[in-house]
């Protein structure tokens, strides 16, 4: 069983950058592909990016390729989202998953899930 915790979504500027960190409070994420997924309102919640569980392939929805970037430290129990030139359309509320699938597009390749952190971007 893993938990999972994020923090760093707040309000940045249009083209501004924000880091979001996703850590296990409990559990350890080594085994597990990870990935991110952010969700507007009410609105299907759409992956965003994964990474498989050494690092050895990242995948990326097309809308943040060039602009997001994600990363893991294993012995950090850490998952990270560098988000940089930031859009608008960018603003959710952003979840990570722990799965046994990797690199999976799938909210069903993940079988835990944190609370989520909310971006806000300003123009």
């Amino acid at each position: 069983q893993v938990q999972l915790v994020e923090s760093g979504g707040r309000s940045v500027q249009a083209g501004g950058s924000l880091r979001l960190s996703c850590t296990a409070s409990r559990g350890d994420i080594t085994e597990y592909a990870m990935a991110w997924f952010r969700q507007v309102s009410r609105s299907e919640r759409e992956y965003v990016a994964a990474i498989t569980s050494n690092s050895d392939a990242t995948r990326y929805t097309e809308s943040v390729k060039g602009r997001f970037t994600i990363t893991r430290d294993n012995a950090k129990n850490t998952l990270w989202l560098q988000m940089d030139n930031l859009r608008p359309e960018d603003a959710a509320r952003y979840y990570c998953a722990a799965g046994s699938y990797q690199l999976g597009l799938l909210r069903a390749s993940y079988q835990y899930w944190g609370q989520g952190t909310q971006v806000t971007i300003s123009s």
